[in-house]
């Protein structure tokens, strides 16, 4: 039996959970094939570009579940989590992967709104009469 990588990646408020073996090459997000789940050309490019990278296209398949954020953000928390396992797979993998920011959580989230504004630094309309 084929050796499992179970991995995740986080990008704003999407969260990605993989799980990689070695395979033909189909990939699965949310029981759909990902070109369904992902219908834009750029979308699909990030989801294989760390296979790209690494010379490993078809030869390995995963089931995915996306969840929260948006479209965009669910393709780039699932480029992590992808480009996460194949370092677990082979650890020589990393400097190819993190010289394109592969390997970098984005950590930039939604700013919350303060009390007293109208949203988290637009203020309400100032009266001075």
């Amino acid at each position: 039996m084929a050796e499992i990588t179970n991995t995740s990646g986080r990008r704003k408020t999407a969260v990605a959970r993989i799980y990689l073996k070695e395979g033909n090459g189909s990939f699965t997000i949310n029981g759909k094939d990902y070109t369904n789940y992902f219908p834009t050309m750029v979308l699909q490019y990030k989801v294989n570009q760390p296979f790209k990278l690494t010379g490993t296209e078809g030869k390995y398949e995963f089931k995915a579940n996306l969840d929260g954020g948006g479209i965009t953000g669910q393709a780039e928390a699932l480029r992590l989590a992808i480009s996460k396992a194949l370092i677990d797979i082979n650890p020589e993998w990393k400097s190819l992967l993190s010289a394109e920011g592969l390997t970098t959580r984005d950590p930039r989230m939604v700013e919350r709104k303060k009390f007293g504004q109208k949203k988290a630094r637009k203020r309400f309309q100032f009266s001075k009469r």
